[in-house]
């Protein structure tokens, strides 16, 4: 009888300490094609658009998907680079950085990748990847700072379907939020702090976070609650009295309530009551993408210079800053610290122990065919 052993797992592999970030994901190209594929992934997803699926399966696909690609492929053209679209290479930087950091800290046996919940690349594909690297040990950080189940409870899926299919399912540690962790309320602060100190303090400060439907508020989602939490924390971090700064919901969709106020409106409002300058900041977002480049950077700069405002400014997402690396290596901490040897990198005599096992075990299979 010939021994089989499964493509992700060889007896001479060294185990393997896995860190895997995710964010939402983005379309290939700004283009109607993409766009559509895009978006049928991310709204067909149950945690995202909770109808009932037959009644959603029609409204999607003969009114969504014929209306909205267009419309999304000319918004993203606007924000699109040489180097594509921003969120994915904003994500990119920060697994190379987050990297070299974990590595420095713990060693090589350390691996960090990046992967996107709808589109390329798929944390299927990822983990697959991870995996046949030798990863054993799994922590998955979604890089959303407030949990939403639309946002990281999805990832959980994505997550939990890929290691379904797997014979050897990795030790995992999953990271639900990091809404109120000190090093990201500071990463978020020292931002706003150095945008004044080049452009200075605007009459208002506008904490600006992605919205979600009301009843999924009502129905027990904790994500209202977390992005009032990071606002609080973030504006008592910089000695903002509650005069000057304001929290708000940005990105609705379809006809439904969700989270209010809304930022579009109320930055209409602010403009006819007389405040004549605001900085929008973004701290549910982890990265700056469409939402926070096109949406809140011009769409929304547009809104409250017409309505009569006079300066506005958007202050850039903490993308791969050094304090974003930080903040993120000190959130993994505690579950990189239950899975390595003290912090100094993964038990290496105990390794090499497991490896000789391993070595003898298939050296004796392939003695026995």
């Amino acid at each position: 009888m010939k021994y089989q052993g499964n493509s992700e797992f060889t007896h001479s592999q060294v185990d393997k300490v896995g860190v895997l970030i995710t964010n939402l994901g983005t379309p290939d190209a700004p283009q109607k094609k993409q766009l559509r594929a895009y978006l049928k992934e991310f709204l067909s997803d149950p945690r995202v658009v909770e109808v009932p699926r037959l009644i959603w399966w029609f409204i999607l696909n003969l009114v969504i998907l014929n209306i909205r690609p267009s419309r999304s492929a000319k918004a993203y053209k606007t924000v699109w680079t040489e180097r594509g679209s921003p969120l994915m290479y904003h994500t990119q930087d920060q697994a190379i950085a987050l990297r070299k950091t974990l590595q420095k800290h713990y060693g090589e046996h350390v691996i960090v990748e990046f992967a996107m919940r709808y589109g390329a690349p798929s944390v299927d594909s990822v983990i697959d990847s991870m995996l046949k690297q030798g990863v054993r040990k799994l922590v998955v950080l979604p890089l959303y700072p407030q949990y939403c189940a639309s946002t990281t409870a999805s990832t959980f899926d994505a997550v939990a379907a890929s290691l379904g299919k797997k014979r050897w399912m990795p030790e995992l540690q999953f990271i639900t939020h990091y809404h109120d962790n000190p090093d990201y309320i500071q990463a978020v602060a020292d931002k706003i702090r150095a945008h004044w100190q080049l452009n200075g303090q605007a009459d208002k400060l506008i904490f600006s976070f992605h919205g979600i439907p009301k009843r999924y508020l009502l129905k027990g989602d904790p994500y209202h609650c977390e992005c009032y939490k990071t606002s609080r924390l973030i504006a008592q971090n910089l000695g903002l009295d509650e005069s000057q700064h304001f929290t708000s919901f940005q990105s609705r969709f379809g006809r439904e309530e969700w989270l209010k106020p809304y930022t579009d409106s109320s930055l209409r409002q602010f403009a006819k009551d007389g405040i004549k300058s605001v900085q929008v900041v973004c701290p549910g977002f982890s990265a700056d993408c469409l939402e926070t480049i096109e949406e809140i950077a011009i769409e929304n700069r547009d809104y409250f210079l017409e309505a009569g405002g006079q300066s506005y400014q958007y202050i850039e997402a903490l993308n791969a800053d050094t304090a974003h690396i930080d903040a993120m290596s000190q959130i993994l901490k505690p579950y990189l610290s239950s899975m390595i040897n003290k912090s100094e990198g993964i038990n290496v005599p105990s390794v090499q122990s497991d490896l000789a096992n391993r070595q003898q075990l298939a050296k004796a299979l392939g003695a026995e065919n």
